[in-house]
């Protein structure tokens, strides 16, 4: 057994692990303020962008979902790997050797999630050696039918797998992976006689995730007596799961981030031909239809996030057939299309040719003009519709208006919306408010099946299935509750404590050494940013020092730890004269009102005392006087 890493190893470790570059293979980030990246939460579904990271310190924080951690939990959270595992993951990357108490060893636990990706790996490498073999001559023959050399082959990692039940199995096995492993990462399959390879005399594309490990495979029949499926893929697996992978995204990812357009196309070789093409933001699935969870995935890349500037709107493009198999497809994706923010179109190409065939008969130009000349979803669902009725009679023209307004329905934009109808009435050669006329009549269709169907369901006045009460209100949590900034009020003496408590978290280092006790000690009226507060002023030492903010998140009670992480993180914006006026600012602004406060208070108590008194009296003044000398240099400061 391993003993237990070293604390200084593991710190070392995580310091030297960039959060922004882990974090941007899952999520594309973008500024928000001053040392602050934002981007869609990969932990919840979401619009608008809450997850934030903070690359000073080290951690990410989502306002949305209340996830946060640093580099290390981030990585265990994404791919469910333990502790141990993800530090020696990172040591490997970064060629750092980890010591170990009790004088332990590293030992990677058998049929872990490391194993499993390092067995993929092994077999991709295995496939792409074999493809120089004169025995993969069909594979061979295939890409180069296809317009692919082995240079293109290189790129996508294309190999091929031996026409022998074991000879994957036996090269893994001299590498170390039981049978076990291999099987639990979908390279063996069990038969009556034991494992055996799973792919045999085909041709194999690596599916990797979004970071570019290899997760599973794709496998392309060539050989006539091969009595499987034309395309056969990794099964479920540990790290392989088909709902969440799109095939070429770990090469797309950067073009995809940055054109904020992505290109969804049907098989491997497509893939393959649009970025040969020039058209670098092109993947597909793998073995599955476009669902939810690849749209989820492809929206942190895509950074799709709601806006009313539709220029700011990123493309997602379907490419479809069109034999009917394609037709089926594009529904499925119109199905989905509300969950994107962006806009979202179909091309398809003239003959029905794909993207790979389209290559290899008109050449690259022809891909590239495929993509430029593509169509608005709506356009093509309402037109795909209209088509299927003879628009030549009265009876025809009547049911493809009928049949429109459920499309209709859908569009979000109200503008657009009537664009589309006046569209449709054309199309038909019906007036506009015909087209309106069976909108709203199926609006009202199901508005009447919906009311039917909730009076059919018990408990009338509950939330059915949503897992609270009949009231609505959410269920206590066990233990003390934990208090969060959307929790503190949006008053402006709160948010003056709150941004300079948030400056003197995140950027203590710039606050002025005579302002850092006077700023720690000013009146906090908000009771649990006046706690935060009081973590600051006990390790006020360390407040220039790189983890203040986690020092002081252990000081405070543990309900307010997640607060300060929240503060730790929370943008803060830069006023014309740089970062360290703001923050030099906002503190004395503190200050300036704690003084105001104390003053008006002295004022108070000389105004009611009693003549007869006047060594009180002298007291007050002074100390007044003193106040406002303190305010004149503070002014001076800000």
């Amino acid at each position: 057994m391993a003993g237990r890493i070293r604390r200084d190893d593991i710190d070392e470790v995580r310091s030297r692990m960039s959060i922004v570059d882990v974090v941007s293979d899952h999520v594309t980030l973008k500024s928000a303020g001053v040392g602050s990246l934002k981007g869609l939460c990969p932990f919840h579904d979401e619009r608008t962008p809450s997850f934030h990271v903070r690359p000073a310190i080290g951690r990410y924080h989502c306002f949305g979902c209340g996830e946060d951690g640093d580099v290390i939990g981030f990585v265990m959270a994404m791919d469910h790997t333990s502790f141990t595992e993800t530090v020696e993951r990172f040591a490997a990357q970064l060629g750092v050797t980890l010591r170990y108490e009790d004088g332990g060893a590293p030992q990677i636990e058998a049929g872990s999630r490391l194993r499993l990706l390092d067995a993929s790996k092994a077999a991709a490498e295995f496939f792409q050696a074999q493809l120089l073999t004169p025995a993969a001559e069909p594979g061979q023959r295939f890409l180069g039918e296809r317009g692919f050399d082995l240079d293109a082959a290189r790129r996508f990692g294309v190999g091929f797998a031996p026409q022998s039940y074991d000879a994957l199995r036996s090269h893994l096995r001299g590498q170390g992976f039981t049978d076990d492993e291999q099987l639990r990462a979908g390279l063996l399959s069990e038969g009556q006689r034991g494992p055996y390879d799973r792919f045999r005399g085909r041709l194999v594309w690596p599916i990797r995730d979004v970071t570019g490990a290899t997760v599973g495979f794709g496998a392309r029949k060539l050989l006539d007596d091969d009595q499987g499926p034309k395309y056969l893929n990794t099964p479920e697996t540990t790290i392989y799961h088909k709902s969440q992978v799109l095939y070429g995204l770990d090469l797309a990812k950067r073009d995809i981030s940055k054109s904020r357009e992505a290109v969804i196309v049907e098989g491997y070789t497509d893939v393959m031909a649009c970025h040969l093409a020039g058209v670098t933001t092109a993947i597909a699935t793998c073995g599955t239809s476009f669902g939810v969870d690849h749209i989820k995935v492809l929206r942190r890349v895509l950074g799709d996030v709601s806006t009313s500037d539709t220029t700011a709107l990123g493309r997602v493009v379907f490419t479809f057939d069109p034999d009917e198999a394609g037709q089926k497809a594009a529904s499925r994706a119109f199905a989905e299309e509300q969950r994107f923010a962006a806009q979202t179109f179909v091309a398809v190409a003239p003959d029905g040719l794909d993207p790979c065939d389209l290559r290899l008969q008109r050449g690259d130009d022809a891909v590239r003009r495929l993509i430029e000349t593509r169509r608005p979803m709506f356009e093509f669902m309402l037109r795909r519709v209209v088509d299927a009725f003879d628009l030549e009679t009265v009876e025809g023209r009547v049911q493809a208006t009928r049949a429109a307004a459920p499309v209709l329905a859908t569009i979000r934009d109200r503008a657009l919306a009537e664009g589309y109808q006046r569209q449709v009435s054309g199309w038909l050669g019906v007036e506009p408010r015909d087209v309106h006329r069976a909108l709203q009549a199926w609006r009202a269709q199901q508005g009447r099946q919906s009311q039917q169907g909730q009076a059919g369901r018990p408990g009338q006045g509950g939330q059915q299935g949503s897992g609270r009460p009949a009231t609505g209100q959410a269920p206590a949590e066990q233990g003390e509750p934990r208090v969060t900034m959307q929790q503190l009020p949006r008053d402006p003496a709160t948010i003056l404590e709150r941004e300079a408590i948030v400056a003197m978290l995140q950027q203590g280092a710039l606050v002025p050494e005579p302002l850092r006790a006077r700023g720690a000690m000013a009146h906090v009226g908000d009771a649990s940013l006046r706690i935060v507060r009081d973590g600051i002023l006990a390790e006020l030492d360390f407040i220039a020092a790189s983890g203040f903010s986690e020092r002081v998140a252990a000081v405070v009670p543990p309900p307010i730890a997640p607060l300060v992480r929240e503060l730790a993180i929370a943008p803060m914006v830069a006023g014309p004269r740089g970062v360290e006026a703001s923050v030099r600012g906002v503190v004395v602004s503190l200050i300036l009102r704690d003084i105001l406060r104390e003053k008006a208070e002295l004022l108070g108590q000389l105004y009611r005392l009693r003549e007869g008194d006047p060594a009180a009296a002298r007291r007050l003044t002074t100390r007044i006087d003193e106040l406002d000398a303190e305010r004149a240099r503070m002014e001076e400061q800000r």
